[in-house]
């Protein structure tokens, strides 16, 4: 008796077809994956939250631009564990309907961020207006549906393709060193499930958010909670505590599983210092 197909994940993500998220699912998650597109950050953890994806991919962090600060917010909202991240090397690429030449661009599309890392090239051409847009590659497919022949975008090789347009001119972004860290989400039930690219013996971290009392060295004291079993601090971030005028959230990651002696140690401690603590996540270390 033949088993039955295995049915693809359904993966979500902000963006249309063709974003550096959709990078980031595959190499997470293989290339038999459905993608679904969505338009805002908290449509993609709604849709997640609600059954109608199976898991759901976000940036977190750029190593240029900063943290991601909406999605932490999210991670907060919605309970819905990190069970993976990855990491993306961003090249920004300026890309045109295939009649359009590069004499005749007054204008390039695509999102802020994007904009920003590509400020030499914009310097190099002062008579290209930039012009913010949702979405990298919302953008090329913009230019190409509406025809425009004096436009360009800033985009993903992958949006140039799905687009059938052209790149005139690769890898424009000012900073070679520039990747964005990605989480994989899935509801509590499927947490488990590791994506395809968790090596054995791959390191792990954790992800924790948690408050403290407003009292000097509060903080201070809980970070000495991992400090005193040598567990690696990866990463902290603060976020305001809505509600709570001048008080804030702190994001965690740090290095190790929570089933290590070590780290429930430094976890009850924590516990017994926060006023609130939860665990976002622990997930093999990406590449």
């Amino acid at each position: 008796m033949r088993r039955a197909a295995k049915r693809a994940e359904r993966i979500a993500f902000q963006g249309e077809r063709g974003a550096f998220s959709e990078e980031a699912a595959r190499k997470l998650l293989g290339r038999e994956i459905t993608l679904l597109p969505c338009a805002r950050f908290e449509d993609v953890f709604r849709r997640l939250k609600e059954g109608r994806a199976t898991g759901a991919v976000v940036p977190i962090e750029n190593t240029l631009a900063g943290s991601v600060h909406e999605n932490y917010d999210h991670l907060q909202r919605f309970d819905l564990p990190i069970v993976a991240e990855t990491s993306v090397r961003i090249v920004h690429n300026l890309i045109v309907r295939k009649d359009v030449k590069f004499s005749a661009i007054r204008r390039v599309y695509s999102h802020p961020v994007a904009l920003n890392q590509c400020l030499d090239f914009f310097s190099e051409n002062p008579h290209i207006e930039r012009i913010p847009f949702y979405d990298t590659a919302g953008s090329v497919k913009m230019i190409t549906e509406e025809g425009f022949t004096d436009a360009a975008a800033i985009a993903s090789r992958v949006a140039a393709e799905l687009y059938d347009a052209r790149i005139l001119k690769k890898s424009i972004e000012d900073d070679r060193q520039n990747f964005t860290r990605f989480f994989l989400l899935r509801r509590p039930k499927d947490s488990r499930r590791l994506p395809r690219n968790a090596a054995a013996g791959a390191l792990w971290k954790t992800s924790l958010v948690f408050t403290t009392r407003n009292v000097p060295g509060a903080l201070f004291r809980a970070l000495a909670a991992f400090a005193l079993r040598d567990v690696s601090l990866a990463k902290i971030e603060s976020r305001p505590l809505r509600g709570r005028p001048w008080e804030y959230l702190f994001y965690l990651d740090f290095l190790g599983r929570i089933d290590s002696p070590e780290v429930r140690n430094a976890l009850d401690h924590l516990a017994e210092l926060a006023d609130y603590l939860r665990i976002l996540g622990c997930y093999p270390q990406g590449a």
